[in-house]
């Protein structure tokens, strides 16, 4: 069911995603998704746990800013795999129905590099909340640029500094932020 949901957002977009169009692509009637789903709200939450399920496979690196950074990159790339990722993401995140571990995976790496504990879940959310507008303003452009709606001068392809390179700038902004509020050993 989710990835037959997933397909109607990648072919057709958020706007287009609706039970009814869901339960005809899948044959069954627009009741049957309720038994699974209990509103639309809760499928796209679903959709988004399953666009972001990759973000908290395991890290590598033992450097905390080497790890803040491949989790953004994570969210971003999951995000950007689906037509309107970040703004379904953003939406299910808002109603506070999203249940990934994205969160609690950025928020304990921010306590691993010694980001106070109160802070770090506050750190996770700036961190999240940045990816999804970052994400959700380039997939608009993106989107805009397909239908031929800004001149060339505008469009994202041609844009310097690209997406990734914007996105890495604000990233390095972020991680900076939390290197600031790390608490370092007192000195005897």
């Amino acid at each position: 069911m989710l990835d037959g949901a997933i397909a109607i957002l990648d072919e057709y977009g958020l706007g287009d995603l609706t039970m009814r169009r869901l339960a005809t692509s899948l044959g069954v009637q627009p009741g049957a998704l309720y038994w699974h789903f209990p509103n639309k709200q809760t499928l796209l939450a679903a959709i988004t746990d399953q666009m972001l399920a990759g973000v908290s496979a395991a890290l590598d690196s033992p450097e905390w800013d080497v790890r803040l950074r491949t989790l953004a990159h994570r969210m971003r790339d999951g995000l950007l795999a689906h037509r309107d990722g970040a703004e379904l993401a953003a939406a299910s995140y808002a109603a506070r129905l999203a249940t990934n571990d994205a969160h609690a995976t950025v928020t304990a790496s921010c306590v691993a590099a010694g980001l106070p504990a109160d802070e770090a879940p506050l750190a996770a959310d700036t961190l999240l909340y940045y990816v999804l507008g970052q994400t959700m303003d380039e997939q608009s452009r993106m989107q805009m640029d397909s239908h031929g709606a800004l001149t060339e001068e505008a469009s994202p392809m041609y844009e310097s500094p690209h997406g990734t390179a914007r996105f890495d700038y604000g990233l390095s902004l972020f991680v900076d932020g939390v290197r600031s509020r790390l608490r370092t050993p007192v000195a005897d």
